[in-house]
Formats: C-alpha cells, sequence, structure tokens
C-alpha cells in the first residue's frame, strides 16, 4: 500500500501494518517514512514518557534519544505484529534510565500538561479540574489512565510494554477510573 494512501483513521491491524511498513522503509533509510512514525507516534511516546518521568525537558530528551534509537534500531526490528510495543520498550527503559541515572520524580507544571495532545483545546479550568484528579491516583494507575485514555493505547498493549498482566492492568484503570468519578460526583455536590 503506497504511503500517501494511508490515513489515520484505519482501524489497529492496519496501524500495525502501517507503523511496520514506516519502519521497514526506516530500515531502507527512507526519511519521510521515518517523519511519518514520527508523527503517528510521538505524542503517545511523549505522554507516556511525562507521566513517567514528570519533568517536560526529561521528557522530551527520552523522546529524542527514543526516535535516535527506533532510527538506528530499525534494521534489527522483526515485526510481530506490535509496532508500537516495540516502540514503547525503547521509550520505557530508556525512561528507567533516566530515572535510575536522576534517582528523582517531580509534580508536572502547568505548562507540561497543557502540551499533552489531549488537554489542548481545553479551559485553563478544565485542565486544572483534570490535574487535581489525577493528583489523587497512585503512580501506576496514573500512567494507565493516561497511556489509556489520553494516548489511546488498548489494555493489552498498556499490558506489554508495562509488562504487567492485563488483568492486573485492567484492574488500575477501573480503579483509577472509579476514583476520578468519586472525586468528580464530589464536586458537583
Amino acid at each position: 500500500m503506497p504511503l500517501n494512501c494511508m490515513t489515520p483513521a484505519d482501524d489497529n491491524a492496519s496501524r500495525s501494518t502501517r507503523l511496520d511498513q514506516y519502519l521497514r522503509l526506516t530500515a531502507e533509510n527512507d526519511a519521510r517514512a521515518f517523519e511519518r512514525l514520527y508523527q503517528e507516534t510521538a505524542p503517545a511516546v511523549y505522554a507516556y514518557t511525562l507521566s513517567v518521568l514528570k519533568n517536560r525537558q526529561d521528557a522530551e530528551d527520552v523522546l529524542h534519544d527514543c526516535y535516535v534509537s527506533i532510527y538506528h534500531s530499525a534494521k534489527g526490528y522483526r515485526s510481530q505484529g506490535r509496532p508500537m510495543g516495540w516502540i514503547m520498550s525503547i521509550a520505557k527503559n530508556l525512561c528507567f534510565q533516566t530515572l535510575r541515572r536522576r534517582s528523582r520524580t517531580e509534580e508536572l507544571d502547568e505548562e507540561d500538561w497543557a502540551r499533552l495532545p489531549a488537554l489542548q483545546g481545553m479551559s485553563d479550568e478544565e485542565r486544572m479540574t483534570v490535574r487535581a484528579c489525577l493528583s489523587a491516583l497512585r503512580d501506576d494507575e496514573q500512567k494507565v489512565l493516561l497511556l489509556h485514555a489520553v494516548a489511546g493505547f488498548k489494555h493489552r498493549e498498556i499490558a506489554d510494554f508495562l509488562e504487567l498482566p492485563l488483568s492486573t492492568v485492567i484492574s488500575k484503570y477501573n480503579r483509577a477510573a472509579k476514583k476520578l468519578k468519586s472525586i468528580l460526583e464530589k464536586e458537583s455536590v
């Protein structure tokens, strides 16, 4: 399938096929395919790195390093129908390296929150509400919720790149959603 015929509205299977094709072409030094791979996957990778590192500069550095690594490792990529899992594994490993190296976690500032793609277009008040609700969640619940609700990953994909059982991911997501619902119900009273 030619690159210019692909649309973001494709289903998950064709998205995986499309990303596999971009990776194969990147391995052949096709800059256009690498650019498209970046455009389609970077928002999710950035949301993940920011949720883990809680620091915009670190998240941007890891995002950059992730795509440098992808570019150089594309020749070794073997398609198993889960290109996002492969990409997120690289991002996850780089995040953990950064955390080990810096041995710190920080709260996200308002500017960092505003840069999350899913929160763009929200008013300051709406972003503050989302942020306050998310701060009531544990870090692991935040990650799962952000990866599913904000970055759009399926529970199975999240389980793969967080190396957790699917049932654990679903449980964490449901627990986080219940907590958020409870918080929002209290706020509206």
